[in-house]
């Protein structure tokens, strides 16, 4: 140990013994202090920079010293302390908790033709009237093969992380993402910080820690990793923090939900924002450049894709985002992405392989899919044995017969694909394919609409309709009922015993034992998982659940805000359901439908009597609310700081039976603006949109029989 060294412990062990009985003294906390923003400068230069100044020898040095002030004086651990890093944390299992604002995923486009038609499509959403020219510039970056992730910072200081779930709801990985050498556990600068900042990014992991982690892995006789992607998120949903914290996990920080600034901090462009997340603290992705113009985006994607093999991490793309943020605000988003930012996929990785067999799949909805069965081949570091074939008119126009060697792809968790034959391999006698007009799980004939490329088994006795809408029924886009997955599905649907959702919760352990491989604990888990469910299952799940076709989560929702329970919706009109955001003719046609069906109508009785039967409101009260209340079927949006997170004032406006948008329009009926609103409000004033401060919200609030905290 060098002279400094023995110095610095000796300090350490004065430090020690000054120390007043009832707490640390003033000299011990300054330390603790000057320690921990010490290590995290250190762990900044190390992870963050590449350029660290001491060795590891000397870093452990500090973290033990600090280590050993916090355990002798508990009240020095502040809550961004760099020992808080340290897994060795068991956790029970991975709750769950709403974002405050959606996450949403992205379109994509796959050619210059259809990044020039997202342009013009961003064009013609723009209100140059209200608005004036829609700016041209873009902000470009890799898009990241990871895992998204919000991080949740509270004045400066990391508070919480979600995993993205399914863009509503996430898991919380706080303890996990601590371990994160990238993550901030307190925002760099001098602040003021933002009162809550909502950083978005992607979980990676390098391709050379990856290829490391899977050496160790195999060396110990372990389990290996298919990508870097499946190792990060595996990684990163890890009970025992200890593994997590052994990982090189790294997080990049793209973008933002929810922020609530100080004044005179808010950037105006995504360009500034980055910019502002590097002084904070984070890895943003690299190469991001500032695009003048679409003709400017086209060029960088060329150069991203030229050099894709030359980047760190797995990416399969690039991300183009208006730069302008007050044009991001306006454009708002559709059910599940941005208008105004894109995904430009690079061309899928691909191989050969024989083309063995087609089986046809029976969907949920009818729809007779068919499906590749082909000789295992490694694409993109995955075995793939099944790809899509997607429907009839696809097959003859590929021209894909049995026999062919096929040329097989994969993009990022898209599902494989057949691209076409590979001709000059074609053996002789190889026949084109006929596609079935029965149905091959029922025998019943088949059909075809006009306009539509799939044909559909209409028979609702279809064994494989039932399985599939039961799969559906009980998975995370429905009920989302923990332990009842697809297996157990298949047997209990093929044994008889179930045959519609309403079974499920008629279920008893005694029955369930009798099922192989299924112990007493399992099933009692099992049974109980389905009596949870109903009792917290919410009305918008439950409709998600029922998979009526062409209503999706964001349609649920509106549903689910608009109508007291399914039996008010059951005897909707067309007309009424119309009148509602997000439903055209078709989606009013196929709810009526759904509805109208006599068999559907016997499900949803027995569905009554056994299971789930929520309402849309929070009490028979609150349904009658709903229908008369000042905030029934009003679009509202918010702007602004409030008092209370945006998440939460929108779910209260919900409960009322308020309609979110995302962006201000003719048709807005509220907006509600807190301290430092801008252009929103202005906007909002030229089109005469009702404005109302919090307290005019509330009152409404409470008119509507809902109470806010």
């Amino acid at each position: 140990m060098s002279q400094n060294s023995r110095n610095g412990r000796q300090e350490q062990n004065s430090l020690f013994a000054t120390g007043p009985a009832g707490g640390p003294s003033s000299e011990e906390r300054n330390r603790a202090r000057w320690l921990a923003a010490e290590l995290e400068r250190h762990n900044y230069l190390y992870h963050t920079q590449d350029a660290p100044e001491i060795s590891d020898d000397q870093f452990d040095a500090l973290f033990h010293e600090l280590a050993a002030l916090e355990d002798r004086w508990p009240e020095l651990r502040s809550a961004h302390s760099p020992t808080l890093r340290v897994g060795g944390k068991l956790l029970d299992g991975l709750a769950k908790k709403s974002h405050s604002r959606q996450m949403h995923g992205l379109d994509n486009v796959f050619s210059v033709e259809e990044w020039r038609d997202f342009v013009e499509r961003m064009r013609r959403a723009w209100d140059t009237e209200v608005n004036g020219p829609l700016p041209q510039a873009f902000w470009c970056d890799p898009k990241l093969d990871g895992l998204a992730l919000e991080i949740i910072y509270a004045n400066g200081v990391l508070q919480e992380a979600l995993t993205r779930g399914d863009g509503e709801v996430g898991e919380v990985v706080t303890e996990a993402v601590r371990t994160i050498r990238t993550v901030p556990l307190h925002l760099r600068g001098e602040g003021p910080f933002p009162a809550r900042l909502e950083v978005r990014g992607e979980v990676v992991m390098f391709k050379k820690d990856f290829d490391a982690l899977n050496a160790r892995q195999e060396s110990l006789g372990q389990k290996t990793f298919a990508n870097p992607r499946n190792a990060a998120a595996g990684t990163l949903r890890q009970l025992d923090i200890s593994v997590t914290e052994s990982r090189p996990l790294r997080f990049l920080a793209y973008s933002l939900g929810d922020a609530q600034w100080a004044p005179a901090q808010p950037c105006r462009l995504h360009s500034d924002l980055m910019a502002r997340l590097r002084e904070y603290g984070f890895l943003t992705p690299p190469n991001g450049k500032l695009c003048a113009n679409p003709q400017d985006v086209e060029e960088y994607v060329n150069w991203v894709r030229e050099n894709r093999p030359e980047f760190a991490m797995e990416i399969d793309g690039a991300v183009a985002k208006q730069n302008d943020l007050e044009a991001q605000e306006a454009l708002g988003f559709t059910a599940r992405a941005p208008r105004f930012a894109v995904a430009f996929k690079f061309p899928a990785m691909q191989a050969q392989t024989l083309l063995e067999g087609i089986e046809i799949q029976v969907g949920r909805t009818g729809a007779l899919t068919p499906v590749a069965m082909l000789a295992p081949v490694a694409v993109g570091g995955v075995m793939v044995s099944r790809a899509t074939l997607h429907n009839e008119d696809e097959i003859r126009a590929r021209d894909v017969r049995v026999g062919d060697t096929v040329i097989v792809q994969r993009a990022g968790d898209v599902i494989p694909e057949v691209v076409g034959p590979v001709l000059d391999k074609r053996p002789a006698g190889a026949e084109p394919y006929e596609f079935p007009h029965t149905c091959p799980a029922c025998g019943q004939p088949v059909y075809r609409e006009e306009g539509e490329a799939a044909w559909r088994c209409e028979n609702l006795a279809c064994p494989a309709i039932r399985l599939r809408s039961i799969t559906h029924f009980v998975s995370k886009a429905g009920l989302d009922i923990q332990g009842v997955g697809q297996k157990w599905i298949e047997q209990l649907v093929t044994s008889g015993r179930v045959q519609s959702p309403a079974d499920l919760f008629s279920l008893t352990v005694q029955e369930l034992l009798g099922f192989e491989r299924m112990g007493e604990v399992l099933a009692q888990k099992f049974v109980d998982s389905l009596e949870n469910s109903r009792h917290t299952a919410t009305l918008q799940r439950l409709i998600s659940a029922l998979g009526i076709r062409h209503v999706g989560e964001q349609t649920a929702r509106t549903l689910a805000a608009r109508f007291a329970d399914l039996d008010e919706l059951e005897n909707a009109t067309v007309d009424s359901l119309l009148a509602l955001p997000d439903v055209g003719p078709e989606v009013a046609s196929s709810i009526r439908n759904f509805f109208d069906s006599p068999a559907n109508r016997e499900q949803l009785a027995r569905l009554k009597e056994n299971g789930p039967w929520p309402k849309g409101a929070d009490s028979a009260q609150g349904a009658q609310t709903l229908a008369e209340g000042p905030l029934a079927g009003k679009t509202i949006l918010f702007t602004g700081t409030i008092s209370v997170p945006r998440g939460t004032a929108q779910k209260w406006a919900e409960a009322a039976g308020a309609v979110p948008l995302g962006s201000v329009s003719k048709k807005l009926d509220y907006l509600v603006a807190g301290e430092k609103a801008g252009s929103k409000l202005d906007k909002a004033r030229s089109l005469g949109v009702t404005v109302l401060d919090e307290t005019e919200f509330r009152n409404l609030l409470r008119e509507s029989g809902i109470e806010p905290e």
